[in-house]
């Protein structure tokens, strides 16, 4: 069997069911029974890893991992299961708006007083919890643009075009060496990070996994592609106002000229994208099919509300002086503060 070079390892399990799974995918075991699964938190750390883990197979997929695993009726299965067990909890816990016209007027809202992760980056993070945020964020960074591709087969007319224009620009118009995956590499470079895609699974919280495995559960099933809508615009529109924070906060750290560079990027290119997004992706959709308003109001919602667990997850973590990282970071800096 030939392996890629570049396909990371399978980490270490989280529990029972993402241990099966990992058995099942070297060969070594079976997979989860179904009260397993029906035991798990939904986004808890067992669940969000096992999930991840069958969602990257239509990726890179593992070192070690038969590309068939992909399709494995059995490991596909499983993985409806998993995607029930989390998609039935954010329905259910999602705060959601009554309209698409109320989620989308509340994503242009910038509060006066920010609390978030950006804003507490800005003001008063560390060079060591920039670091670690860059961590947390790998794993979509390294990919970025990838998950919402699934969407184009989906989409027709003015909603295709736009959506494609701003799929081009993520992916560097055309140039290997902008390519915004390349650009993250970047910046983890200039912060003494190791840049080798899937390097930090292990390290990353439940609450990451789970923003990424949202974006992958909506691009693989057409049924969600206005959901998946829903997250490229929250993504797009929130996007410029954040990254010039997080820009700040790079600066005011000296963490280095491609590190800034990448979050300046964002400022300027999502500002055009919110607009594309707004008026042809979202207005190109909704005038083909209507029917999707709510679809795209939950993506928008359901985005929201991950990202909130994760910034809060964050932020508790680092106000009580403590990592927000499952494993610590490999001394791979000298001097990081």
């Amino acid at each position: 069997m030939r392996h890629d070079h570049r396909e990371p390892e399978l980490p270490p399990a989280r529990g029972p069911v993402s241990a099966a799974v990992t058995a099942h995918l070297r060969g070594t075991g079976p997979l989860p029974r179904a009260e397993e699964i029906g035991g798990a938190t939904a986004y808890g750390d067992d669940l969000q890893l096992a999930l991840y883990l069958c969602y990257e197979l239509h990726y890179r997929g593992f070192a070690g991992v038969d590309a068939q695993r992909e399709w494995d009726p059995d490991l596909l299965r499983v993985r409806s299961a998993l995607e029930h067990r989390f998609l039935s909890a954010l329905r259910a816990d999602t705060p959601a708006h009554d309209s698409l016209d109320d989620a989308l007027a509340a994503l242009l809202v910038e509060p006066v007083r920010g609390t978030g992760v950006s804003h507490y980056l800005r003001d008063e993070g560390t060079l060591w919890q920039l670091r670690e945020y860059a961590v947390q964020r790998s794993l979509y960074h390294l990919k970025e643009a990838d998950p919402h591709a699934w969407v184009l087969p989906r989409l027709w007319g003015r909603a295709k075009a736009a959506m494609a224009a701003v799929e081009f620009d993520e992916w560097g118009g055309g140039r290997a060496e902008r390519v915004h995956a390349r650009l993250f590499a970047d910046l983890m470079t200039d912060l003494c990070l190791d840049t080798t895609y899937g390097r930090y699974l292990d390290a990353a919280s439940a609450e990451a996994l789970a923003t990424v495995n949202l974006m992958s559960l909506f691009g693989l099933h057409r049924e969600l592609r206005g959901a998946l809508v829903g997250h490229f615009a929250a993504v797009e529109i929130t996007s410029s106002p954040g990254s010039r924070r997080l820009a700040e906060a790079l600066r005011r750290t000296g963490a280095g000229p491609a590190a800034q560079f990448f979050y300046d990027e964002h400022v300027e290119a999502d500002a055009v994208h919110e607009q594309v997004v707004r008026h042809d992706v979202l207005g190109g959709l909704l005038a083909e099919e209507p029917h999707l308003a709510a679809d795209v109001t939950f993506g928008i919602d359901a985005t929201g509300y991950l990202e909130d667990r994760l910034g809060a997850r964050l932020l508790a973590d680092w106000r009580a002086g403590r990592s927000s990282l499952r494993t610590p970071l490999a001394q791979e800096v000298t001097g990081a503060s």
